[in-house]
């Protein structure tokens, strides 16, 4: 699909506000990483500054959570999104914000197969010389954040929600490669995303999925 509704439609006000808020997140995470890996093999005498900036880093990533959590609640449209989100087995906080601040409105789209492409989930066939089943790799273009934040989602689906579980196992007992289903799963996930959001309803565990 080459729907890219995000290069010529501006995001709200408020979305763009909340995604500023979460690549703040990224970034103070990442920096609480990288202090983290430091303190490691650091010499004695800059383990005290290393510590005391850490502990800055983990008050800032609680402050920042917080406002995200605030600003979505303040924002009505947000907040039904992320309540919608939220029944969503597996969705937690971190997925749901990258959702709201990254994800254009469902309404411009026309099918979830649409979103997945947007999102760079849609697979492609790659011919590697003269083998015929060729492999599949995933679409590099697409948005990097979102494609990460659903990561952890489809893992945890993978293991809990019994419509994924379930699906990701026929999978890998049809032979195909774990890596291969868990971004099948992301997929479908995607799909579940766009039915509650394009439907202004929550998540049926009776959905049909598999």
């Amino acid at each position: 699909s080459h729907f890219h509704p995000g290069r010529w439609i501006p995001a709200p006000a408020q979305v763009r506000e909340l995604r500023a808020l979460v690549q703040r997140l990224e970034a103070l995470l990442a920096m609480h990483t990288q202090e983290h890996n430091r303190l490691e093999s650091a010499s004695q005498t800059v383990v005290a500054d290393i510590r005391a900036h850490l502990v800055y880093l983990d008050e800032q990533i609680v402050a920042v959570r917080q406002r995200i959590k605030d600003h979505i609640d303040r924002h009505p449209d947000l907040k039904n999104k992320s309540e919608l989100l939220r029944s969503i087995p597996g969705i937690g906080p971190a997925t749901l914000a990258s959702i709201l601040a990254y994800m254009p409105d469902v309404s411009l789209f026309t099918s979830p197969k649409q979103v997945a492409a947007w999102i760079g989930l849609n697979p492609r066939q790659h011919q590697s010389g003269s083998s015929v089943r060729g492999r599949t790799f995933l679409a590099k273009t697409g948005h990097a954040t979102l494609r990460k934040a659903l990561y952890m989602p489809a893992l945890v689906a993978c293991r809990s929600n019994p419509l994924l579980k379930a699906f990701y196992e026929r999978l890998v007992a049809a032979g195909k490669n774990r890596k291969a289903a868990v971004c099948a799963v992301m997929r479908k996930l995607v799909h579940i995303i766009f039915g509650v959001l394009k439907h202004q309803q929550p998540f049926n565990p009776n959905w049909q999925a598999c």
